[in-house]
């Protein structure tokens, strides 16, 4: 058996997870927000349309690695926490590319995007397809997915990179189609830096 996708999504779907009066959700020992998407989307749009011209793919960047560096942290809580490991692991028969597949599934449980991994090779290159995501409907110019560019690399990294946290930055995700440009989906590609 490899890991059920729709299983993954359904188990994850039911959990209530909640922050302690820090912000701190313990499972993963990460501090978290539960601001809405509009919010974040909002933010990223006034930072792009106040960026000059030439400074654009500067703060696009700069984006992508707000949301690298937390999936990375995070996605380390997320993948190593007893919830991970007593929804997906028993599912694991392909080691890292099991866990890969578990990790995509969380990311449509908890409403971060609606991806699957379509093309694999270990340690190499992934493709992702989503067909929803955070910025699919924001406002803007170009191919703007952000945060799933971000944590699309970060995963990889945690999986096929040296242990966390030495693994961080070895691969990096391009984002080459967007709802948000009129796209049936959205579809990123990791590989080597």
């Amino acid at each position: 058996m490899t890991v059920m996708r729709d299983t993954v999504v359904k188990s994850l779907a039911k959990i209530s997870i909640e922050a302690d009066e820090n912000g701190l959700i313990p499972e993963y020992d990460v501090l978290v927000n539960l601001l809405p998407t509009a919010l974040l989307n909002a933010m990223a749009e006034k930072l792009m349309a106040a960026a000059p011209p030439e400074k654009k793919p500067m703060v696009a960047e700069g984006l992508v690695r707000a949301a690298y560096e937390c999936g990375y942290h995070t996605g380390c809580g997320i993948i190593t926490s007893d919830t991970f490991n007593d929804v997906v692991m028993p599912m694991v028969t392909e080691g890292e590319k099991d866990i890969l597949r578990g990790a995509f599934a969380a990311f449509t449980a908890w409403g971060w995007a609606k991806s699957g991994i379509v093309q694999l090779k270990p340690g190499e290159k992934m493709v992702i397809r989503a067909n929803d995501y955070y910025e699919a409907d924001s406002n803007g110019e170009g191919l703007r997915a952000y945060m799933l560019r971000g944590l699309c690399q970060a995963f990889f990294d945690l999986t096929y990179a040296d242990p966390y946290p030495d693994g961080m930055d070895t691969y990096v995700c391009q984002q080459v189609k967007g709802i948000e440009v009129g796209d049936p989906h959205g579809e990123f590609i990791v590989a080597r830096k």
